[in-house]
C-alpha cells in the first residue's frame, strides 16, 4: 500500500512564497488530468509549494529518487500517518531498523522466484477463468469483471486466505479504508477510497465499522497462522519465533493488512490502466496482438505513463534544500510518481504510449529505495496475465458510449472500463 495524503502539516504563517505555479494548483487539477500541469511544474518549479496540499510536490525524476532513497531525511514514520492508527505499525509506516524488521520476514515470499513458483499458475488460471465467464456477454466493465477480482484473489492466495470469500475481503477492505479516511478527515472518492488517508485532524476515534472489520480480518489471519504449525505459509513463517527477526502475531497481521489492501487498490488500477492504454492505441495493440511477447513491455510502459499510485508522501526530518526549495523540518514532501514517469530528461516523447520504448522500466511506479513496493513481482504477474487473457476476446474494443479516462488524486484509474467484443453465436 503506497503512502498517500495524510493530515497536512501546518506550514509557516502565510505559507511559502515564490512558487506561483504551485499556488494556483487545485485538487481538481490534480484529480482530472494532471499531466500538463505536472509538466509545467517539472520545468519551472520541480519542487513546488502547493497550498492545496499544504505541502511540497516533487515532479522531477532525479529529485524524486533523492527523496525516495533518503529515509533519514524524508521519512514515513510520523504520527500523522493515519493507517497505523487503524491497523497498527507496519513496514508502510516505519523507517530504519524497525522498517527492516517488519519487512524482512516477508521479502522472500514476494521475491520473483517465489512468486513465479507459488502463484503463477493460480494467477494465470484465475485470469483465464474470469475472462471465460465474461466471454458470452459481449460487453462488460473490466474493473469489477476482471481487474478487481483478480487482484483480490491473488493477494488472498499469496497470504494464505485462498478459501476466503472475495466479497467478504472487499467488505473488510471498504470498512477499513473508510475508517482511515475518516480519521484523516475526508473520505476517498466513490469507488476509490484512500488506504492511507487524506487531510484532516488526528484527534478522531477509529470508527466502529472500521474497528470491527479489522477485528474480523485479524481473526482470519490469526487462524491461518495458528493452523500452520509447520510454519510453511508466508504468515506463519513471519511469526515464527527464535530467528531474531520474527514478528509478533499482531505485527504480522498489521503487515498483512497493508499488503492486502495495497495489493487490491493499486493492482486493480494497474491492470485497468494497461488494458485502457492498449485499447486506446490501436497501432500499439496491433503490435502486441501480433507478438504477445510484448505484453510485459506494454505493462511497463503503462506503469510509466499512468502509475496506479500517482503520489507517495514523506515528511522532512530536518531543514534542507532540494530543487531550489527550502524545506523545513516537519514539512510534507509529496513525490509525484506520475510526474517522474514523464520526465523528458529520461523519456523521449514522454506523453506517447510506446510498447517498444527501450527504457520504460526506469519508471518509479513502484516507488524506490527502502519502501520499494514489496508486491511488485506479484502485481506485474497479475497485470500481464490479465492483459493476455482479455486480449483473447475477439474484436475487443473500448465502448464508445462510456468514456474511460483515468481519474484520481492519489490512485489513478478509469472509474469504469467498459469494453465490447464479439460474443459467441449461440443461434
Amino acid at each position: 500500500m503506497p503512502g498517500v495524503p495524510e493530515q497536512r502539516p501546518a506550514g509557516p504563517a502565510g505559507g511559502y512564497r515564490g512558487f506561483p505555479l504551485g499556488e494556483g494548483v487545485t485538487l481538481a487539477d490534480l484529480e482530472a488530468d494532471p499531466h500538463p500541469l505536472l509538466a509545467r511544474l517539472r520545468q519551472h518549479e520541480p519542487v513546488s509549494w502547493l497550498p492545496a496540499l499544504n505541502g511540497w510536490l516533487v515532479t522531477r525524476r532525479d529529485l524524486a529518487l533523492r527523496v525516495l532513497r533518503d529515509s533519514a531525511a524524508f521519512t514515513v514514520d510520523d504520527p500523522r500517518f493515519s493507517t497505523a492508527r487503524v491497523v497498527g505499525p507496519s513496514m508502510l509506516s516505519l523507517d530504519g531498523a524497525e522498517h527492516g524488521r517488519h519487512r524482512g520476514p516477508f521479502t522472500r515470499g514476494f521475491s520473483h522466484a517465489e512468486v513465479r513458483s507459488r502463484l503463477a499458475s493460480y494467477v494465470e488460471a484465475e485470469a483465464a477463468r474470469l475472462v471465460a465467464a465474461l466471454r458470452p456477454l459481449g460487453a462488460a466493465d473490466l474493473r469489477p469483471g476482471l481487474a478487481g477480482p483478480l487482484a483480490v484473489g491473488a493477494v488472498a492466495e499469496a497470504l494464505g486466505l485462498g478459501q476466503a470469500d472475495p466479497a467478504t475481503i472487499l467488505r473488510w477492505y471498504g470498512a477499513i479504508v473508510a475508517a482511515v479516511s475518516a480519521l484523516a478527515g475526508a473520505p476517498g472518492p466513490a469507488g476509490a477510497p484512500h488506504p492511507a488517508g487524506v487531510p484532516g485532524p488526528t484527534g478522531r476515534e477509529v470508527s466502529a465499522a472500521g474497528a470491527e472489520a479489522f477485528r474480523m480480518l485479524d481473526a482470519s489471519l490469526r487462524a491461518v497462522i495458528a493452523a500452520d504449525r509447520g510454519h510453511a505459509s508466508l504468515l506463519a513463517s513471519a511469526a515464527a519465533a527464535g530467528n531474531g527477526t520474527s514478528l509478533s502475531t499482531g505485527e504480522v497481521v498489521s503487515n498483512a493488512a497493508v499488503l492486502m489492501f495495497g495489493g487490491i487498490e493499486t493492482t486493480e488500477g494497474m491492470i485497468a490502466n494497461a488494458i485502457l492504454h492498449l485499447l486506446g492505441h490501436p497501432g500499439q495493440l496491433a503490435q502486441v496482438t501480433a507478438d504477445p511477447g510484448l505484453v510485459p513491455a506494454a505493462v511497463e510502459e503503462s506503469l510509466r505513463l499512468e502509475p496506479a499510485a500517482a503520489v507517495v508522501d514523506r515528511y522532512a526530518t530536518r531543514d534542507l534544500r532540494i530543487g531550489g526549495a527550502s524545506v523545513r523540518r516537519g514539512d510534507l514532501v509529496t513525490v509525484s510518481l506520475a510526474g517522474a514517469g514523464r520526465d523528458p530528461a529520461v523519456f523521449a516523447d514522454p506523453d506517447a504510449f510506446d510498447v517498444r520504448r527501450p527504457n520504460s522500466r526506469l519508471h518509479l511506479a513502484f516507488a524506490h529505495g527502502p519502501h520499494f513496493c514489496l508486491g511488485a513481482h506479484l502485481a506485474r504477474l497479475e497485470a500481464q496475465a490479465g492483459v493476455r487473457a482479455v486480449l483473447r476476446l475477439p474484436g475487443l474494443r473500448l465502448d464508445p458510449d462510456h468514456p474511460s479516462a483515468p481519474r484520481g488524486l492519489v490512485f489513478r484509474k478509469p472509474p469504469a472500463l467498459r469494453v465490447r467484443w464479439q460474443a459467441p453465436d449461440h443461434a
